[in-house]
């Protein structure tokens, strides 16, 4: 069965750092291309960051550009998530998520999005930023 489990998040202050992880199971991670999400209290749910794991190409929100960065780890099936110069409107729940090839990653306004849908879900991990 495929999973996506994330961890590191928690309390961190403004200003600060905090670095999630997504590890997967269950599939061929390398034929993915991996997610970040966030949604926090009375918004919707928004993408932060992306990786296609067969290219290398990342995508990121313009509202996190310079300060997140998305990365591959040396486990094949993990990829990280670094959030620096935090502050308290980046307090939410994290998900990642993965699809199969074949996809396609939209560059729109404001970051980017997946044109369909994602193959599976994290349960999240929740980032909160005091001030």
């Amino acid at each position: 069965e495929a999973q996506l489990v994330e961890s590191g998040g928690g309390l961190v202050q403004a200003g600060g750092s905090v670095r999630l992880s997504c590890v997967a199971s269950g599939f061929v991670f390398d034929d993915y291309a991996i997610g970040w999400f966030r949604q926090a209290p009375g918004k919707e749910r928004e993408g932060v960051a992306c990786i296609s794991r067969l290219e290398g190409s990342t995508y990121y929100a313009d509202s996190v550009k310079g300060r997140f960065a998305i990365s591959s780890g040396n486990a094949r099936n993990t990829v990280f998530l670094q959030m620096n110069s935090l502050n308290p409107e980046d307090t939410a729940v994290y998900y990642c998520a993965a699809v199969r090839i074949p996809y396609s990653i939209l560059v729109v306004p404001g970051g980017f999005r997946l044109q369909g849908d994602w193959d599976y879900w994290g349960q999240g991990t929740q980032v909160t930023v005091s001030s």
